[in-house]
């Protein structure tokens, strides 16, 4: 017997962001197993819909038959407590949670309490929560009142990458992947570049830059203030077959998020031997294992600039750090394996 199980996403699937991203692994993966999975598009606008993308949403779901499970993005979720309150009495409904609504970074207080309240409202009402970080977990069970009992930690999945080893070029080449919204700290990452005129490097930062327009003209902005225009390069989102050639290009990765749900581009780079520079912000410190980067603390440019000096002028530390991230990458949890998980969480539902 064929296993079905209906995937809702807000908007387009092939979005460039790691929740997308996991969002069509785990997809991709279920299938592989075996898995009928139909993708359901909830439309644009989340997590901050308007009453007709919200109406529609909830007509979608409405319409789902009745038989197989409906897995929704945290995304969506979150902000349809009352559709998730109907759609529990005849479907089994799974939450799918990346990073917790409130945690968005530019959120007044009002709007931060308001998405923590619609959310753990919505979640009270999944059959099941499934988490992507050990960390998110922990946020849903203090925070929103997910009970263990409802609550499963699927990490993403890391692809098998083979590393050409790296020479000791005469400048260093730092890389920085992730969509150009505040919470991804590239005003604090300029700011320590700043400080690092003298030594010999080259950034590039790939990401989506339409989902915040007014952080990418910022960003723009302080490039040319802090005269890092001839050394900084945006080069917006890429395909995600061409992500690989930045990596293999790159000496070092660097990304000083103010959160992350799992952070799976901190877990790309080490898959491709990179070091790692992030942050001890949300789930990170969980991704980045000690011996593949170094954390400093959120916001601090200072800390961020004193540790991009040491490794830009050490190549040895480098080294270190790169081959501590091959042996973390040999530890990762495949793509298929983490689909088992997520199918059993599926197979498991009351």
């Amino acid at each position: 017997m064929v296993k079905s199980v209906v995937f809702a996403v807000p908007g387009d699937l092939a979005t460039p962001t790691g929740g997308y991203a996991y969002d069509r692994r785990i997809v991709a993966e279920l299938a592989g197993l075996g898995w009928d999975v139909e993708v359901l598009d909830l439309g644009d606008g989340f997590p901050h819909p308007s009453a007709a993308e919200r109406t529609a949403a909830s007509a979608r779901l409405a319409a789902l038959p009745v038989d197989r499970p409906v897995v929704i993005d945290g995304l969506a979720f979150g902000v349809l407590p009352d559709v998730a309150e109907a759609l529990q009495q005849t479907h089994r409904l799974v939450a799918l949670v990346h990073h917790p609504l409130a945690l968005e970074t530019g959120l007044s207080p009002q709007q931060s309490e308001a998405l923590r309240a619609s959310e753990r409202g919505a979640l009270s009402f999944a059959g099941h929560v499934i988490a992507t970080s050990a960390a998110t977990a922990r946020l849903l069970a203090a925070d929103l009142g997910v009970p263990s009992g409802r609550l499963t930690v699927v990490r993403p999945g890391t692809d098998r990458v083979t590393v050409a080893a790296r020479e000791n070029r005469g400048t260093v080449s730092l890389l920085s992947v992730g969509s150009v919204v505040p919470r991804k700290g590239y005003d604090v990452l300029v700011a320590a570049l700043a400080c690092l005129a003298d030594l010999p490097w080259r950034g590039t930062i790939v990401g989506d830059r339409t989902r915040s327009p007014e952080t990418a003209r910022r960003l723009d902005d302080e490039v040319v203030r802090l005269g890092l225009a001839e050394r900084v390069t945006c080069t917006g989102a890429v395909a995600p077959e061409n992500l690989p050639a930045y990596y293999a290009a790159a000496d070092l990765f660097v990304l000083p998020s103010r959160f992350e749900g799992y952070g799976m581009v901190y877990a790309e780079a080490i898959a491709h031997g990179l070091p790692v520079i992030g942050t001890t912000a949300g789930a990170i410190p969980d991704t980045v294992p000690a011996g593949a980067g170094v954390l400093v603390p959120p916001d601090n440019a200072e800390a961020l600039a004193t540790v991009l000096r040491r490794l830009i002028e050490n190549p040895q530390q480098r080294q270190r750090l790169a081959q501590g991230a091959r042996a973390a990458a040999a530890q990762f949890p495949s793509w298929e394996a983490q689909a088992a998980l997520f199918g059993n969480v599926l197979d498991n539902l009351a």
